[in-house]
């Protein structure tokens, strides 16, 4: 039997807490379990110790990650393919392109693994910044449908793999009885539009008064969000990946009201964990809940419909558990055992 092919993931570690940390964790994950040897290159190295404190001085410590990201790129050169995780914009020319030139260079295998929900504007408008740069990966691989069909009208093809979730790791289980307890999983970015949420939620509270809201994640629109929100809602901050399945388990519904986004990995997390899912139908999201089936879709900008779905879903909970146990399976879909041969496929190409 052939030896497995070395592998180099390039992506964000941890303490970058986010979807794609989470996913290259899982992939590093079930790579390893399956005998790969794999080596992991983060895009945010840890600064030396005198420099530290500048990881929080804007610009600065994009100078200082840099210097100490690029020359970490030699430890491609132990690999057969390397596996570079991308978002858009800056952190494509920043992050990606280095790691997809350092590869190149060194004659190894490149495939982009590209995640994120603004790729439309940024293939769009970046032009010369992007185009040229795309054609150094022998394989562009997106987790959506979604994305697939935005990268073919700008002339590339890609394969499809899913994100992936260890559903081992969150406990379903059928609620008897649905409280009023929701929960919002996004950072705290203008994208994800929490204050919808908060809007939204606001309005449920009115009609069911025992209603309580746990917000997890945190970013650049904490303050403002935190002076929008009721006394019932609870900020939790920054919640490490082995915390969040005690938080899905503490609450019966999760809503989302996001404006840019993909497939995003807290849906599948609350899948796993047998929470209804309301939500906007941006990027992936609406291939994902199919209205009606897996969850709840609802118009963007709007926490009137929102606030009336969540309601409507509250009050009945039977559809609220069989939706829940449709999500529950569907979830079998973002797991390693659904996808480890198409990784197979693509780095075998």
């Amino acid at each position: 039997m052939p030896s497995k092919p070395r592998i180099a993931v390039v992506a964000a570690s941890l303490e970058i807490l986010g979807g794609q940390g989470v996913q290259a964790r899982s992939l590093v994950d079930g790579l390893r379990r399956d005998g790969y040897p794999v080596t992991f290159c983060p895009i945010n190295p840890r600064f030396p110790w005198p420099l530290r404190p500048l990881r929080h001085v804007r610009y600065v410590r994009t100078l200082i990650n840099q210097m100490c990201y690029v020359p970490s790129l030699t430890r491609l050169a132990s690999a057969d393919v390397v596996h570079v995780f991308s978002a858009s914009y800056w952190s494509f020319l920043l992050a990606a392109l280095p790691a997809m030139a350092a590869a190149r260079s060194l004659n190894r295998r490149v495939v982009l693994h590209y995640h994120s929900g603004e790729a439309d504007d940024h293939l769009s408008n970046w032009g010369l910044l992007v185009h040229p740069w795309l054609r150094l990966a022998h394989e562009v691989v997106v987790p959506s449908h979604y994305l697939r069909t935005v990268f073919a009208r700008h002339g590339y093809h890609t394969r499809v793999i899913p994100n992936v979730v260890d559903l081992s790791r969150f406990a379903y289980r059928d609620r008897v009885a649905f409280r009023p307890r929701v929960l919002s999983a996004r950072n705290l970015e203008p994208g994800y539009r929490v204050d919808v949420v908060l809007d939204a939620f606001a309005r449920f509270k009115a009609r069911a008064p025992a209603a309580t809201l746990t917000v997890a994640g945190y970013g650049s629109q904490e303050t403002p969000l935190r002076r929008r929100a009721g006394a019932a809602v609870r900020f939790v901050g920054r919640i490490e990946p082995q915390d969040m399945p005690a938080l899905y388990a503490d609450v019966d519904f999760f809503v989302n009201a996001s404006v840019v986004d993909n497939q995003p990995v807290s849906i599948i997390e609350a899948f796993a964990a047998g929470l209804p899912v309301i939500s906007t139908a941006t990027g992936d999201i609406g291939g994902m809940l199919r209205d009606g089936e897996i969850g709840i879709l609802v118009p963007p900008d709007d926490p009137a419909a929102l606030a009336d779905a969540l309601d409507r879903l509250w009050r009945d909970p039977d559809r609220a558990r069989d939706i829940a146990r449709r999500a529950r399976e569907e979830a079998t879909r973002y797991t390693w055992p659904a996808v480890r041969h198409r990784w197979a496929e693509a780095y075998a190409c």
